[in-house]
């Protein structure tokens, strides 16, 4: 299985993030997000962190063999400076779904 994490646009900032951001305009809170990436229940990876964006560009590539495998989740975290990571948005992909489009290429969220 090859996997490219390319883009995510327009993520919200967090209620927890809201509440502990700084400055008189929390509505322009920028996250420090990555994606978690797990097959069925087994971390094949991570993206890097980038800075200051809720539109962030990765183009980072995963490949990992897959037996039997039935889904592949990807998660958005915000990269808190402090305590636990910040829970942004998931998604959930079933191999059965990408098997009968037929295609190489899966793009959603």
């Amino acid at each position: 299985l090859k996997i490219k994490i390319c883009e995510a646009v327009n993520l919200k900032p967090t209620a927890w993030s809201l509440r502990h951001a700084v400055g008189p305009r929390p509505q322009t809170f920028l996250l420090d997000p990555y994606i978690a990436l797990n097959v069925d229940d087994s971390r094949i990876g991570q993206t890097s962190t980038k800075q200051k964006t809720n539109s962030p560009a990765w183009n980072d590539e995963f490949v990992t063999d897959v037996c039997n495998g039935r889904k592949i989740e990807m998660a958005v975290f915000h990269d808190a400076p402090i305590g636990y990571d910040d829970f942004v948005a998931n998604c959930t992909i079933q191999f059965e779904d990408l098997l009968q489009n037929g295609s190489r290429h899966f793009e959603d969220w």
